[in-house]
């Protein structure tokens, strides 16, 4: 069985969920936004000649990124948001599987 990360919650969330929109609904729903926004921007400087607007766009990205960030680091004190621990032979698949790719490259 797989190891759950996670902290405990904050007893601030009802048990059953109801159609209300609570503060773990907002900040969910502010985390997704902010996940579309930094695709969107990398799509956009991938594909962006002016060097000024890149760097523009370059620097809200980085804001972008820090607000993800610190609004998964809340939602995850709080204990809203959980990650499952890796199992040791996934470690050791990834590990493969990116080391194998060191054979694709010239050098």
């Amino acid at each position: 069985m797989p190891t759950e990360i996670a902290m405990p919650q904050t007893g601030q969330l009802p048990q059953v969920k109801g159609p209300e929109f609570n503060d773990r609904d907002l900040i969910n729903d502010i985390l997704s936004y902010e996940k579309y926004l930094t695709s969107g921007f990398n799509t956009g400087l991938s594909e962006m000649q002016m060097p000024r607007l890149h760097q523009s766009i370059q620097d809200i990205l980085i804001d972008v990124h820090k607000s993800q960030a610190a609004l998964f680091d809340l939602m995850f004190q709080k204990g809203w948001y959980k990650m499952k621990a890796a199992e040791q032979t996934e470690i050791q698949q990834a590990h493969q599987q990116f080391n194998n790719y060191k054979t694709q490259f010239p050098n």
